[in-house]
């Protein structure tokens, strides 16, 4: 695959759709079989182009990930939401369209985050994972995150547990 310039730069609202894209494949990829279907399914729904539009312009902080003129990723970042923990900044979201994961993408957009966060002052970072998802937690374990906290989350009947993992610095 050539994926010529390698791009990340702040989220606009034209991103919207492209985002919304890569958050339904990235989702439906990471969570079937860990979610139950039907409360995915919703969680899916309510994150269409419309609703990264509105985060956008309200100023939440997204930054994207463009291979060539193809948005493939995008990152979700911001103050620590979980004040018991002494971090300063949070990654609520960092996804990948299924087919461009594995190839350094997922890296880039963590670095970057990192990078803006330190920036802001927001110095220290968690982000949390489900703990059967694998894929995440093998992803923030290769980046040097350490295990700090656990919780769990329900989702519709069923009942999954959660870890935060953190850098210092």
């Amino acid at each position: 695959m050539g994926t010529g310039l390698i791009e990340i730069r702040r989220a606009t609202v034209t991103d919207a759709r492209a985002i919304a894209g890569v958050h339904d494949a990235a989702w439906r990829t990471a969570y079937r079989g860990l979610i139950p279907g039907l409360e995915l399914e919703r969680m899916v729904e309510r994150r269409g182009p419309g609703w990264w539009e509105q985060a956008i312009r309200r100023g939440s902080r997204v930054s994207v990930l463009l291979a060539g003129e193809t948005l493939v990723g995008y990152t979700n970042f911001g103050g620590n939401r979980a004040k018991s923990l002494p971090y300063g900044g949070e990654i609520y979201e960092i996804y990948l369209d299924p087919v461009h994961q594995g190839l350094g993408f997922g890296q880039r957009l963590f670095a970057a985050a990192r990078r803006d966060l330190s920036r802001a002052g927001l110095n220290g970072l968690v982000v949390w994972a489900l703990k059967d998802n694998t894929g995440a937690t093998g992803f923030y374990e290769a980046l040097g995150g350490q295990p700090v906290a656990a919780s769990s989350e329900r989702f519709g009947t069923k009942t999954l547990d959660k870890i935060a993992f953190a850098w210092q610095r």
